[in-house]
């Protein structure tokens, strides 16, 4: 069972040495004609609940459906008020809410962990709660586990992930949902989801849920994995951003820059899409900070009680605060999976963690770091913007498939002194636009993220 220390250390960007890192050159690749074929589907279930029939079918006290090109979910009436004190600021304030409890969802994977996502917009004044409830294959259910209390901004609450919780089968570390002994403990075998949105009371305020669900899973433990076959040709022009030129800024948010890997990747895939904050947004940065827009989203993906950028939801939630925008936390299979987004012109994030040895040309070891998959190349080499680098223009790399392969998918590691250490088992973050086109939404689907 992993302690909230090793959570921590999965999820941090501790990346040592990134700037003797070095850099290759650009190229461009075409894409093959028509779609991949899906990849081997690995043990995973993905459900999300999106439209006005999914709202409809929930439990709603309080809440109602909004129909529309993009059905939510908002505040009609408020259930009661409420009482809630920051930990992380010590504020009590009262608070107006409504709930949503959506259906039973039966996983196809009996699993060992489920993470929660959502997609939503907080108004000032307004802030959201996600809770999980599991059910056990013996028939009982975990506690209602909070995921995440999270708006936004950082005004009206401080978004944080809650320590503590379990019922001595299963426990929370940050982001996720664990069963403690994954080898003989029981699996969860369902869940159900609650939303709890707030609002200043007297007000007509309200938050808005576009998407919320979770994905279950059963990865096997392995130090290992087998290779995949090149199936793609191709590279996407994403922006390029670098962590480690904001070292040392704003150490409010996880010690500065040099720990910033997750939210400068997903910068770069939200500028990717076309979105990008406004000068309104990033009027609070210092004049004169390059990429000011990768501060802000360390600021703005930043969990209080993690102490750090890298909780994953978290992450997914700010790419879906930016206009049309859709995003989840998921597990995929291979880097088939990745070349099926690539070929439809989906970049993905992926979490990795690894020795210098490890990984051909990164020049550096971490024990936890975000990089964008952003193409292949002809012998099927990973293209990655890797934002452990000493500058923008080093951020393209290119990495050996297989070490790839290895270093994001497998669940367990050695590390440098020769202990067993866990690994992310192919977790990633997919940022496409609320409105795909046929080939996104093929892709999507073969992925199981629609």
């Amino acid at each position: 069972m992993p302690s909230p220390a090793s959570r921590r250390t999965v999820l941090a960007a501790a990346v040592a040495a990134a700037a003797g890192a070095g850099t290759l050159s650009s190229a461009a690749f075409a894409a093959p004609r028509g779609d991949l074929p899906p990849a081997p589907r690995p043990p995973v279930d993905h459900h999300a609940w999106t439209t006005y029939t999914d709202w409809r079918c929930g439990n709603g006290a309080g809440t109602r459906a909004v129909p529309g090109r993009r059905p939510g979910l908002v505040i009609a009436h408020p259930l009661g008020r409420t009482d809630y004190t920051d930990p992380h600021t010590g504020t009590t304030a009262a608070w107006e809410y409504a709930t949503w409890t959506s259906p039973v969802h039966r996983s196809r994977v009996p699993a060992t962990e489920v993470i929660a996502s959502w997609n939503a917009d907080t108004p000032p004044g307004t802030w959201l709660q996600i809770e999980l409830r599991g059910r056990y294959a013996d028939g009982t259910d975990t506690p209602w586990y909070v995921m995440g209390r999270w708006a936004a901004g950082d005004t009206d609450i401080r978004r944080t992930s809650v320590d503590g919780q379990g019922d001595g089968r299963s426990s929370v570390w940050t982001d996720t949902l664990s069963v403690d002994d994954a080898a003989n403990g029981p699996r969860l075998v369902s869940y159900r989801l609650r939303l709890t949105l707030y609002r200043t009371p007297g007000t007509r305020r309200t938050p808005t849920v576009w998407r919320v669900g979770a994905m279950a899973s059963d990865i096997p433990d392995r130090f290992t994995v087998p290779a995949s076959t090149p199936r793609l040709v191709r590279e996407l022009a994403v922006p390029r951003y670098s962590q480690n030129i904001h070292a040392g800024q704003y150490p409010e948010y996880d010690n500065g820059g040099e720990a910033w890997c997750s939210p400068t990747s997903s910068q770069m895939i939200i500028e990717y899409w076309g979105r990008k904050p406004s000068a309104e947004d990033l009027a609070w940065v210092e004049p004169g900070i390059q990429d000011p827009q990768v501060c802000h989203a360390a600021r703005f993906t930043y969990d209080y009680q993690y102490e750090g950028c890298g909780n994953w939801p978290f992450n997914a939630a700010y790419a879906a605060t930016y206009p049309a925008m859709s995003a989840a936390v998921t597990r995929l299979g291979s880097l088939g999976d990745v070349e099926t987004l690539i070929g439809a012109g989906i970049p993905v994030i992926t979490s990795q963690s690894f020795r210098e040895e490890e990984l051909t040309g990164a020049g550096y070891g971490t024990s936890g770091h975000l990089m964008t998959v952003i193409g292949f190349t002809p012998d099927g080499d990973v293209v990655a913007n890797d934002p452990a680098s000493p500058d923008d223009e080093a951020v393209r790399r290119v990495y050996r498939r297989h070490e790839w392969e290895t270093i994001w998918l497998r669940t367990k590691r050695y590390d440098a002194n020769g202990k067993v250490r866990s690994g992310t088992g192919g977790v990633c973050y997919v940022y496409w636009p609320a409105h795909p086109d046929p080939a996104q939404r093929r892709a999507l689907r073969a992925v199981g993220l629609l």
